[in-house]
């Protein structure tokens, strides 16, 4: 094989992976993980997911080797100004035409038993599950240093 055919795949492989992710209508954008510290037995994944389809879908699961458990988490106020968080049941919609975006604070996958630590630049493979778009197959990289609202975008979770 020729130099330049495996600098153009390379090339090719680079783009696609700086790119967003798509399944059927549903666009996965703007994907971190992170655990609190080194040693955490817990750690979150965050994310927008975009839907460009006429009609609602819903992410209702995900799953990865690097924990025990995976689930679909919100923040719940328990009152006197507590903040808890508990799994989401029926999943997150990401309405015809919208999006939803997984953040810190608010909704977010949830990593529970990690089998190791989340290690800076490290890439964690995770299988979303949506209710019509079917399972998909995520990268996502770790990134410790980013800041909650880096790359954040202002939207409407009203519907």
């Amino acid at each position: 094989m020729k130099f330049s055919t495996v600098f153009a795949a390379g090339i090719a492989a680079s783009i696609l992976s700086a790119t967003a992710l798509f399944a059927g209508d549903i666009t996965i954008e703007d994907a971190y993980a992170r655990s609190s510290t080194p040693t955490s037995k817990t750690g979150a994944a965050f994310l927008m997911l975009k839907n460009a389809g006429d009609a609602d879908d819903r992410l209702v699961a995900a799953s990865s080797d690097v924990a025990k458990r995976v689930e679909l988490h919100t923040h719940k106020d328990a009152g006197n100004g507590v903040m808890q968080m508990v799994e989401i049941e029926g999943g997150i919609v990401v309405p015809a035409g919208g999006m939803h975006m997984l953040k810190r604070g608010g909704d977010h996958i949830m990593f529970m038993g990690l089998t190791g630590p989340l290690e800076q630049d490290q890439e964690v493979a995770v299988t979303l599950t949506f209710e019509k778009a079917g399972e998909v197959e995520v990268l996502i990289p770790v990134d410790h240093e980013r800041k909650a609202d880096h790359g954040a975008m202002k939207h409407d979770h009203s519907n």
